[in-house]
């Protein structure tokens, strides 16, 4: 019973099931006993689980004669096991009782060894399947120990968790004993074990901070739209009512800032902003690059840019210490942002108009004030004025039909003078037509990479994204562009092979089909040229040595 006691104790203190144990101390005692007895013994142990008893056995397989021994100590032919037992059976197992074993040191400490690795494995094994499926939630835990900034933390007695010093607080110094709350933001099953990993500076973190201190977020009433952090600094985070009754900035502050007090104090004093989401991204990047005042606001949806305009007295304020607040206001949105005073974006709005009017001037041979009216009616290339009807620019003051008409006639002149030249360039260079008709790469930009050297499409797909950056120039494309436009290139290779699989199955079934016609004609054939006398010979040729037949 002592021993079933042990068990009971050990699975109570790892958390596992008793059997487990059990099962665990029969393997030790097996090793140890083999140990003693030989290794290449067949000795088996059971523990009586009613009494505690250990019960060591030799198991001996009983084989047929003619079968080849393989261990002769844990094998024996079916006459040899009749000299033991008579009625022995091919199959079946002698098994002699063993005395009790006396656990030498070295058999001691080999069950020992075996007992702690069995028992480890089963709590591994439990730990894993116990947290695997609780990413994302907040734990509370103390500090067992600290190596390197780096923090185990005891998981409520039930598991350890990796605190490690980069997911920390920073100026955060955590010392044994401590009691801290931190996210599962990873569960890895590793050869040592679960790997349950901790964080406190995940955004996430600060997001079911919110929803543990504010009942409407709990309830789904309030919902977090987008956090962004710079641990232990700043923070900014996104709310929307789902309730036009409830404000959710009031809600995540709290009666005189309660709620808001309770997460800036167990994320160590960080500041931290609640702006209300709006679908209107522009009245939403004003909410957040809070509390600097905006003027204007310039989008560019394609890019997914946007430009804003702030007074010169609050430029310092919406950049921030290090340019925390616009970063922070651009993780949160999810748009690149730049900041500029109003002199700045009069200054490059000049530049910009000034840059427009001069390619007018240029390409169309016209005088700076008409160039002027083009920039103001919003053109912004060549290829717009050629593609808009006469009517709409009719429509500008003091454009009438025939200035209209001869204005897009030098826009059309222009464009094609230019393709010819481009065309002449590219016939130069030697470039191959599928790269010149590659619509994923605009005409400049193939000229640029054909002058490093790329002649076909497949030169092009053969390219890295950032090789295709070099050649086209910094700011030309970025790096997602220029992914794609790889991608694009090979698109053909990929479909060459589905062609090529399609047509290698299309052939294999039709030689399965032809088989299928031609097997019982052939069967016939042989049916009505073989007679019984000469299926007989055939037999009997069968039947004959290669020896007498030759």
């Amino acid at each position: 019973m002592e021993l079933l006691q042990v068990a009971e104790n050990v699975a109570r203190e790892k958390n596992i099931d008793p059997e487990i144990v059990i099962s665990a101390m029969e393997e030790a005692i097996q090793k140890a006993g083999r140990s003693k007895y030989g290794h290449d013994q067949d000795i088996r142990a059971e523990i009586n689980r009613g009494n505690g008893i250990i019960e060591l056995k030799r198991y001996r397989e009983v084989l047929d004669n003619e079968a080849e021994i393989e261990n002769e100590v844990a094998q024996l032919t079916i006459d040899q096991a009749k000299r033991i037992k008579p009625d022995a059976a091919v199959g079946e197992f002698l098994i002699d009782d063993l005395p009790p074993l006396d656990f030498g040191r070295i058999a001691a400490q080999t069950a020992k060894q075996v007992l702690t690795q069995k028992v480890r494995e089963a709590e591994r094994a439990r730990q894993y399947e116990e947290f695997k499926d609780r990413v994302g939630e907040v734990i509370n835990g103390a500090v067992k120990r600290v190596e390197y900034g780096n923090s185990t933390i005891d998981i409520q007695g039930r598991a350890e968790g990796l605190l490690r010093r980069d997911e920390s607080l920073p100026r955060e110094h955590l010392k044994n004993g401590d009691r801290v709350r931190a996210i599962i933001y990873e569960v890895r099953e590793e050869l040592r074990g679960p790997q349950i990993f901790l964080s406190r500076s995940h955004p996430e973190f600060m997001a079911k901070l919110f929803t543990q201190e504010v009942p409407e977020i709990y309830d789904g009433i309030i919902e977090i739209k987008a956090v962004a952090r710079d641990a232990g600094s700043r923070a900014k985070i996104a709310v929307i009512s789902k309730d036009s009754s409830i404000d959710p900035v009031g809600a995540c502050v709290g009666m005189r800032g309660s709620r808001v007090q309770a997460v800036v104090n167990e994320l160590g004093g960080e500041k931290i902003d609640i702006v209300p989401w709006s679908e209107d991204i522009a009245a939403f990047v004003v909410s957040a690059l809070q509390p600097a005042a905006v003027e204007k606001v310039v989008l560019d949806e394609d890019a997914k840019r946007m430009d804003v305009v702030v007074p010169d007295d609050q430029l310092s304020l919406a950049i921030g210490r290090r340019g925390q607040n616009v970063r922070l206001a651009s993780i949160l949105t999810g748009w690149d942002i730049d900041i500029m005073t109003e002199a700045e974006e009069s200054e490059r709005r000049a530049e910009e108009f000034k840059i427009r009017s001069e390619l007018f001037i240029g390409a169309l041979d016209i005088d700076d004030v008409m160039a002027h009216l083009l920039v103001v009616e919003g053109f912004t290339r060549i290829e717009e004025i050629a593609e808009t009807p006469i009517e709409e620019l009719s429509q500008i003051e003091g454009f009438e039909d025939e200035l209209s008409q001869e204005l897009q006639n030098r826009a059309i002149a222009f464009l094609n003078a230019k393709a010819t030249e481009l065309a002449e360039k590219q016939a130069e260079l030697g470039l191959a037509e599928d790269l010149t008709s590659f619509e994923s790469l605009s005409p400049a930009h193939t000229l640029s990479v054909g002058e490093k050297g790329v002649k076909t499409l497949d030169d092009l797909a053969d390219l890295a994204g950032d090789e295709l950056i070099d050649m086209l120039g910094e700011g030309q494309m970025t790096f997602t562009e220029a992914n794609k436009v790889i991608m694009d290139a090979r698109a053909h290779w990929f479909a060459e092979e589905d062609a090529a699989a399609a047509a290698a199955a299309a052939e294999a079934e039709a030689d399965g089909e032809t088989e299928a016609g031609e097997a019982p004609e052939a069967a016939t054939e042989e049916t009505t040229e073989t007679t019984p006398e000469d299926g007989a010979e055939d037999a009997q040729a069968a039947d004959t040595p290669d020896t007498k037949t030759e």
